[in-house]
């Protein structure tokens, strides 16, 4: 694969703040629906008469479409002009949101939430895929810095935003909030941002694409429901979808994930790694504002600023984190971050009513956070190392795509494991299983750093270099997709 040659931009001139601002807004965009949501299901749960289920719903059919499409719509982007197919995201996660926010009921919400995945799917890879296009490379790293600090501010204040929308105006106005910003990235990006592309030979992965979504929504759909013929016959289709999906990526010339990647140990462990620490924080992030609002009497605002402190840590740690991985190597940061915060979610599930803030949620978040500050930025780091420099951009979007398809599961199947069932009310849903699943969180975040300590070598390290266009296809996690 050639690409053809970028603008080469200069950090700090015009062109270059353009850009930055445009992708900063586009991902930004998307970073902040990931929390603001979150913090509005109680809301949308009263005012649509949704059943804990379809809250879980409402989180998953996201999930479910960004996860399947994720590694497409870089793919697509390289093909068809980076820049293109990311205003098409915006577009389309822009129109999704206005559907989102006048949805009569949660049907609709659902419907709708998919699409948004889609709109996701196509405008996060793109949003770094351009940066490491159109910047020269002396200041791509600079541009990436930049673009990851003003990310993770977006995500940092998403949970005040979001909390504040609610109780002020209506868990509605969560979803409305992206049409302004869509409109200011999609004139900036059409006006000023170059479009490039990569010679890409070979069809585009549709099989692949449609096996993995058929598979990801029959496997959540069996989660969720997990009773009945329905949900067995979903599990069962989902399954063999997914089956069908592993053998068309390993028969395919050009394979959306190209499975040999998973020969390489440290890819594999690195991966398992993301899979056990990314589903322990989705389930616990996803029960925890519920909790804080529905059986701790926390207001929508209150229950967003309980976990910036998490988003702090990241954004002050991470940096240092990374110094120290590069330096020490993987496996010691790996081994202890998840065994921190799996710590902190075992803590975050003994939280209840009557139980004061200072005293019991926050000692418990900042546990989390630490856990987290170890893992972030020495797990992307080794991902990318674990493979050629010509394959960068393939492994960070399959590994992002873990993260993603993590949380899927842990939405989608903790809540029955832990026996929280649809009841009168979600205080009365969580009443039962909260702890458990919390406690199932936790180990699950805990066996991350075993996996760590067995799979995951500190040897092999490559030299730090600025990424290329390639490696930024796929788009490599920040702090600012913790939240």
């Amino acid at each position: 694969m050639t690409h053809q040659p970028g603008p080469d931009l200069r950090y700090g001139t015009p062109a270059a703040r353009w850009t930055l601002a445009a992708t900063v807004l586009g991902s930004g965009m998307a970073f902040l629906d990931g929390t603001v949501v979150n913090v509005a299901l109680p809301a949308i749960g009263r005012d649509l008469g949704t059943s804990f289920t379809g809250l879980q719903w409402t989180v998953n059919a996201y999930l479910v479409t960004l996860t399947a499409l994720l590694l497409l719509g870089g793919s697509l982007g390289d093909r068809l002009g980076r820049r293109t197919v990311f205003v098409w995201g915006l577009g389309a996660f822009t129109v999704a949101s206005v559907v989102c926010g006048f949805a009569p009921g949660s049907s609709t919400l659902i419907v709708a939430r998919a699409v948004q995945g889609v709109g996701g799917a196509l405008l996060v890879p793109g949003s770094l895929a351009i940066i490491g296009s159109v910047f020269h490379p002396e200041d791509r790293g600079r541009a990436i810095g930049a673009w990851s600090g003003l990310a993770g501010v977006a995500t940092s204040i998403g949970p005040f935003l979001g909390g504040w929308l609610v109780d002020a105006v209506s868990w509605r106005a969560v979803f409305f909030i992206n049409v302004p910003l869509a409109a200011v990235a999609i004139v900036i990006a059409l006006r000023y941002v170059p479009d490039t592309r990569a010679d890409e030979e070979g069809p585009v992965d549709v099989p692949g694409a449609v096996l993995a979504t058929l598979g990801l929504a029959g496997v959540s759909y069996a989660a969720i429901e997990h009773d009945g013929i329905g949900a067995l016959v979903a599990g069962l289709v989902g399954g063999l979808a997914l089956l069908g999906f592993l053998l068309v990526e390993h028969r395919r010339a050009a394979p959306m994930m190209p499975l040999g990647l998973f020969r390489s140990r440290q890819f594999s462990g690195t991966n398992l790694t993301t899979l056990a620490v990314y589903a322990g924080l989705g389930g616990a992030t996803f029960l925890v504002v519920i909790r804080l609002q529905a059986s701790m009497g926390y207001s929508a605002l209150e229950a967003g600023a309980a976990l910036v402190p998490l988003s702090v840590l990241l954004l002050l740690f991470s940096p240092a984190s990374g110094q120290l991985g590069q330096r020490i190597g993987p496996r010691i940061p790996l081994t202890i971050g998840p065994i921190i915060a799996g710590a902190g979610v075992l803590w975050l599930g003994a939280i209840g009513p009557g139980d004061g803030y200072v005293t019991s949620v926050l000692p418990a978040v900042v546990v989390f956070g630490i856990g987290m500050t170890f893992v972030v930025a020495p797990l992307t780091a080794a991902v990318l190392a674990s493979v050629d420099d010509q394959m960068t951009g393939v492994a960070s979007g399959v590994n992002n795509a873990v993260a993603r398809l993590a949380g899927l599961l842990a939405v989608a199947a903790l809540p029955g494991m832990a026996g929280i069932a649809t009841g009168a009310s979600l205080a009365e849903d969580l009443a039962a299983g909260y702890s458990t699943a919390l406690q199932i969180a936790a180990a699950v975040t805990a066996a991350g750093g075993v996996v760590g300590f067995l799979l995951v070598s500190s040897e092999g390290r490559r030299r730090a270099e600025p990424p290329s266009p390639a490696s930024l296809s796929g788009g490599p996690r920040g702090a600012s997709d913790v939240t």
